[in-house]
């Protein structure tokens, strides 16, 4: 058998059970219910209609993925802060909880969450909805007390867990970003987690979902796609360390 035949996980050992064990524990946490939704794809048929990054359009993000992650919208509020400024410092009043990410900030103020992302996102819908996801997923992990805030692995963890609710294909795709701006092409590294993992997280969604070719993979750019694929050799062969 040739080199594109072998079923080797894509992730390090300590990887790959970090993440077995991670997406075994969400189905714990939170049931069975958002592994058998749709995955959300980049289409018109989730996010329909015109989208010019308004902070209209912004607030409809929101609201479409407070839904898909379990949120209640109205327990939720926006703020879109300048790209160089830390809002957690501009706040003026105390922080109950705090939590930075790669492009955007989550934190409580007076019983509420909130959620606050770079005002040059909107303009990137992939990595806006990437970025919210994630906060999102701070709503549900820290916001509801299932972790502990000084946890090492939040972070990461937060962006698995936007995997677990079908929206990997914008964490992964935004992992590395890029975009023209002025005639300039523009690279950033969006998220917690590495391309192979981002794949191998999704392996795992679709295992745990019983697809061995799911259909959306077609939606993934060429790097997490192929960590997906190679993940899903390696599953294939019931070495999944977690049941």
């Amino acid at each position: 058998m040739g080199w594109w035949g072998k079923a080797e996980c894509p992730v390090r050992p300590a990887e790959r059970g970090w993440i077995e064990r991670s997406m075994s524990w969400f189905a714990g946490e939170f049931g069975g219910e958002p592994l058998a939704g749709e995955v959300v794809l980049p289409t018109d048929d989730y996010f329909p209609g015109a989208y010019r990054g308004t902070p209209e359009d912004v607030r409809a993000v929101l609201g479409k993925l407070c839904l898909r992650m379990g949120v209640e919208p109205g327990r939720v509020e926006l703020e879109l802060y300048e790209a160089d400024e830390n809002p957690e410092l501009a706040a003026v009043v105390p922080l109950n909880r705090q939590s930075a990410g790669a492009a955007g900030h989550y934190r409580r103020r007076d019983g509420r969450a909130v959620i606050a992302v770079r005002d040059d996102l909107p303009r990137r819908p992939m990595a806006l909805v990437a970025t919210i996801a994630h906060e999102l997923g701070h709503v549900r992990l820290l916001g509801e007390r299932r972790i502990d805030p000084d946890r090492r692995d939040g972070e990461p963890l937060t962006d698995l867990l936007t995997i677990f609710f079908g929206l990997g294909i914008f964490a992964a795709n935004a992992a590395h970003d890029y975009w023209r701006d002025g005639g300039y092409t523009k690279t950033a590294r969006l998220g917690y987690l590495t391309e192979p993992m981002y794949g191998y997280g999704l392996a795992n969604y679709a295992y745990l979902r019983g697809e061995s070719d799911p259909p959306w993979a077609r939606h993934l750019d060429t790097n997490p796609r192929t960590f997906l694929n190679r993940g899903l050799r390696y599953l294939a062969r019931g070495d999944r360390t977690v049941g």
